[in-house]
């Protein structure tokens, strides 16, 4: 190639390359880039129940029993968990593997209509008396079941004469290679009204049964204990269900205050912040809940995932020694700190249970083992230990599938009331700070940071051209940054184009972990759907009310979309209009695109889908001008008789 045309092909690229002077105001920064994440730390810790105080004993368990069943009734009992919970347990046992002095027995157990768990127990080869069981839950361990220090804490415990059960976790180990068993899928069910963290709940619960059928089972000596997601698990059953009368979680959790400021360590899973859990308690009340039983609360000094020694125990011990001594069971309540590297359930950690069970279940003992018993020659590989399971088997996402195919439940419009009511939607004032302006070739642009009471801090960019004849209110799953197309073309056509990111996009996101913010903005109570709204709203007042302009609503992508909608839905007599660009036409795509909380947070609102679909939202507005550019043929048969736009 000749050098002059190399040089001018280079000169090109880098032309190209060049942001244009529209991409420069859209890209110009208004927030602290820290404003969005300290915001959401701000606002999730502000509202995190505290633990009352008490007087008697009688107080505290009147109230323990009444927020026990409200846990139960409100979070994790809801929609089709409640019948499934019903059903007899349905167990399935496969070949025994022979130890030294045990046996391994491997099983299935159905969870959830078609949903089976893969399971091992190691029992002593001689039972000759009642004895105590133990529950072992796992974690993320990528090879579940046959992790070997799991596998070795079960051998132990089977050698000091204990029966111990070890299920598989959902998602883990054998069931990790079906991406539809992901934790983020459970957020599916959510939307259908029926609790995702129930399917959780109900595989402990099936466990601790399956456990207390067996013929020398004693009910009276019922333990549960893991590390990490074994750890909430722990926590989370032998709180809510008293059969369990010890427990021992490793890591695994810690207070929805701590877990919002560490966000890179301890914001976790969605099973870790069920939809309205943290409406009626903390981590802080399920660890009270524990009294008068006996809890050891184990963390690692040196972990190098999350729920650290040198944080995150406190509050949890702080909210214990408020009730356990008051039932004189000061005791029971105890605490193990391991200096092993790591994320760990090592040897250290294995031993503080052996001397928690020894304890507790064989107080008069003089010759229980404390001393870990060497197994790693007894350890199996994953092969061996795999449980087959059948062809047909569920996950979450077809759970959810199924539990959706009947819905909505209500075929007429719904009411304002109705649907803020249902979303717990908010009311925002807008206070406007001018933070500058810049002109490119023509076109005007304003800064404003936007201030909604003492919550949320946005930040909106106001374009106009020469002589602009009408206000658009532009937003977009992409962020405003990224809208330069939309702009450009509204801008030709003589529009004022006021540009806004909501909670979660643009300038709004509080970062890597910002999906879960709002996770845990869901366990609050609350709805990130409903927010999102309620900002669009705040706005929109602020333009027509304050400014004069009268606005209409344009939404780019399918998560804006329905916010848009429910916005229009729950302020009928502001924004008149809106258009839609990549909008959906119904929540079951939600479930049919197989989307999970991790990209679109504010779709899984809890009973959403369970009430109405977005045609009952648009019945709901025949006077508003509600118009889908370009949309697809689901969109059309979604709407089919009802007064829309198609362009």
């Amino acid at each position: 190639m000749k050098p002059l045309l190399c040089l001018l092909l280079s000169v090109a690229a880098t032309y190209a390359q060049q942001p244009s002077a529209l991409d420069l105001l859209l890209s110009h920064l208004i927030l602290d880039p820290q404003q969005a994440q300290v915001e959401q730390q701000s606002y999730t810790a502000s509202r995190v129940p505290l633990l009352p105080t008490f007087t008697s004993p009688s107080d505290w368990t009147r109230y323990a029993d009444r927020l026990r069943a409200d846990i139960l009734s409100k979070v994790v009992f809801r929609g089709a968990v409640a019948e499934w919970a019903k059903a007899p347990l349905k167990v399935e046992w496969a070949d025994t593997i022979q130890g030294d002095g045990y046996k391994v027995k491997k099983l299935r157990f159905e969870v959830a209509p078609g949903f089976w768990l893969p399971a091992l127990l190691y029992e002593p080869d001689q039972i000759t008396a009642k004895t105590p069981v133990v529950l072992n839950v796992n974690g993320h361990e990528g090879v579940g079941v046959a992790t070997s220090y799991i596998q070795q804490r079960c051998i132990n415990l089977a050698k000091r004469g204990i029966i111990a059960l070890n299920p598989e976790w959902i998602g883990m180990g054998q069931m990790k290679s079906d991406a539809d068993q992901s934790h983020y899928k459970l957020n599916q069910l959510d939307l259908c009204g029926t609790s995702g963290v129930g399917v959780f709940y109900l595989s402990l619960t099936r466990s601790l049964d399956l456990l207390l059928q067996r013929p020398n089972a004693d009910p009276s000596r019922v333990a549960v204990t893991g590390l990490s997601g074994g750890g909430w698990q722990t926590i989370f059953l032998s709180s809510l269900d008293t059969r369990v009368k010890v427990a021992m979680p490793v890591a695994g959790y810690s207070s929805f205050v701590t877990r919002s400021q560490w966000p890179d360590l301890d914001l976790g899973d969605s099973e870790q912040t069920p939809q309205d859990l943290a409406s009626l308690a903390d981590y802080t009340h399920l660890t009270a809940l524990m009294a008068p039983r006996a809890i050891q609360i184990t963390h690692n000094a040196k972990d190098n995932c999350c729920f650290r020694a040198d944080y995150a125990p406190g509050p949890l011990l702080q909210a214990g020694r408020q009730v356990y001594p008051l039932l004189g069971a000061a005791s029971k309540l105890r605490y193990h700190f391991n200096y092993s590297n790591g994320h760990n359930y090592d040897k250290d950690n294995r031993e503080a249970l052996y001397r928690l069970l020894r304890d507790e279940f064989y107080p008069d003992s003089t010759t229980f083992p404390l001393a870990e018993i060497p197994s790693e020659s007894e350890v199996r590989t994953v092969d061996q230990l795999k449980v087959a399971m059948p062809v047909e088997q569920g996950n979450l996402h077809t759970l959810a599938t199924r539990a959706c195919a009947s819905l909505p439940q209500q075929k007429t419009p719904p009411t304002e009331q109705a649907i803020r009511q249902l979303l717990k939607s908010p009311t925002y004032r807008v206070e406007a700070v001018p933070m500058g302006s810049d002109e490119q070739d023509g076109v005007k642009a304003k800064y404003w940071k936007l201030q909604l009471g003492d919550e949320w801090t946005l930040a909106a960019t106001e374009l106009e051209g020469p002589q602009p004849r009408q206000t658009v209110l532009l937003t977009g799953d992409a962020g405003k940054a990224k809208q330069s197309l939309t702009v450009r073309k509204l801008l030709e056509d003589g529009n004022r184009i006021v540009l806004l990111d909501t909670l979660g996009m643009g300038e709004a996101n509080g970062g890597k972990r910002d999906f879960l913010f709002q996770v845990l903005i869901s366990g609050l109570g609350e709805r990130p759907l409903a927010i999102k709204a309620a900002q669009i709203n705040a706005v929109a007042r602020w333009l027509i009310e304050d400014r004069k302009f009268p606005t209409r609503l344009i939404t780019e992508g399918p998560r804006m979309g329905v916010v848009g909608l429910v916005s229009l839905a729950t302020n009928r007599n502001l924004i008149q209009e809106i258009e839609m660009h990549n909008g959906l036409g119904s929540l079951h795509q939600v479930i049919e695109n197989n989307w999970t909380v991790e990209k679109y947070p504010e779709q899984f609102a809890f009973g959403l889908l369970q009430q109405f679909d977005l045609r009952q939202l648009v019945a709901a507005l025949p006077k508003h001008k509600i118009t889908w550019v370009e949309p697809d043929t689901r969109v059309k048969d979604e709407m089919k008789g009802l007064a829309v736009t198609f362009k």
